[in-house]
């Protein structure tokens, strides 16, 4: 039985879709998180407890652990620990990543910096210290803009600025972000700065792929068909296939695998997020890891692996013969948090199901807890899944769904 370990951050959506994967596939599973389980005392094996803000220190743990009884592979599940696993797995020998390309897409600024040279279409972009006065930054800046710090997810933090005046609030607003104690502690030198890009217009798009020795091979291609002009991007439906034209499906394919070259991955599972327009494919970002949330479950192949069996049986080294997924059109909507305050009640779930084509409807965020909107907010209210004869039904049935739903929430 082959032996993988799972990094696992306390606060992701992605652990359980993983620990059912590899039960399925009838793997030995052995958790690394930032905090020891609840089942690591009678299961000792089982657990592994890391300093995730410590990686060089979780390496020495993790290779002390394969030296008693090796892993097969290493798998990191979310961001916060994508860079732990590439360490880990450099260090005990396993196929992976370089850590210069998982860090690369970690960092928004690097990103930026490693795409500039690939011969991509890419902004113009500079890193700014939180320390400058804003007042000497916004005559250097193109608007529209957009303002983001280097290493926060989910469009945490990010706002686009058309003027001077938009420009210096953002900047003082992201600031402020940036100060609360967590994220200062997990993002470190990181913390101390915000990229500011040139705002790139059009449609934009989410692909889910797996890279086999370097070569992409495409597992979804999904629409966006929310616009996401700003000020803040706060992204709701996601409908897959896309109704792009097919040439322009190509070309995006086309420059996610060279932009995944000029990142140097090679390995592994990527969620890139590009924009189209009538000067190109816009790289937006790349994520060394999959699909975020609980979006996966919208993925059916027709292998009959979801998308956590494929990640996992191609770190084991096994040949991934096919990514096709199932023909019916599938989506999902996040559902957005919009006020600030203390969620207290969720109706309508009833009717929601009601609708054709609506499979799924969860609701992510337990009552009585405290929620907050985009920019500083980091979670969505719950997840809405629906699958459909096309695309346009899919995208239907979610917005009726939603328009169902009446959240209670209190002021604090």
């Amino acid at each position: 039985m082959s032996r993988i370990l799972l990094l696992i951050p306390t606060t992701t959506y992605r652990a359980a879709a993983f620990m059912e994967a590899a039960q399925r596939l009838q793997l030995e599973v052995v958790v690394g998180s930032d905090q020891r389980q609840v089942f690591s005392a009678m299961h000792p094996e089982r657990s592994l407890a890391l300093d995730f803000q410590n990686p060089d220190r979780a390496v020495r743990q993790i290779a002390d652990a394969s030296n008693a009884k090796p892993f097969q592979a290493i798998v990191g599940v979310d961001d916060e620990t994508v860079i732990l696993a590439a360490m880990a797995n450099e260090a005990l020998g396993i196929k992976h990543n370089s850590v210069e390309s998982v860090r690369a897409t970690r960092d928004k600024f690097l990103f930026r910096e490693k795409l500039q040279i690939s011969n991509l279409v890419s902004p113009h972009f500079e890193l700014f210290s939180i320390e400058t006065p804003v007042e000497q930054l916004s005559q250097r800046i193109n608007f529209p803009s957009v303002l983001k710090p280097t290493f926060l997810s989910g469009s945490r933090g990010v706002i686009r600025a058309d003027n001077a005046k938009e420009f210096a609030d953002a900047f003082v607003q992201i600031r402020g972000i940036l100060a609360d104690p967590e994220i200062l502690r997990k993002g470190g030198d990181s913390a101390h700065h915000i990229l500011v890009e040139d705002y790139i217009p059009g449609k934009e798009v989410a692909l889910e792929g797996l890279l086999c020795e370097g070569e992409l091979k495409l597992l979804a291609l999904f629409d966006k068909p929310d616009p996401l002009e700003g000020p803040l991007f706060v992204e709701t439906i996601y409908v897959t296939p896309s109704r792009l034209p097919e040439n322009i499906q190509d070309e995006i394919i086309y420059v996610t695998q060279q932009a995944a070259r000029g990142l140097g991955l090679h390995e592994g599972p990527i969620h890139a997020e590009l924009r189209c327009n009538d000067r190109g494919i816009w790289p937006i970002e790349i994520a060394a890891r999959s699909i975020g949330g609980l979006c996966s479950r919208v993925l059916e192949f027709s292998s009959g692996h979801s998308l956590e069996e494929l990640i996992l049986l191609h770190a084991l080294g096994n040949e991934i013969q096919s990514g096709n997924r199932k023909k019916e059109a599938a989506g999902v909507m996040m559902i957005p948090v919009l006020k600030q305050g203390i969620l207290k009640g969720v109706s309508g779930k009833e009717q929601a199901m009601k609708i054709t084509g609506i499979n799924e409807l969860l609701i992510s965020i337990p009552l009585n807890q405290e929620i907050e909107p985009l920019p500083r907010g980091d979670r969505y209210l719950g997840f809405i899944f629906a699958q459909g004869e096309s695309p346009g039904l899919v995208e239907q049935a979610l917005r009726e769904a939603y328009q169902c739903l009446e959240f209670e929430v209190t002021g604090e």
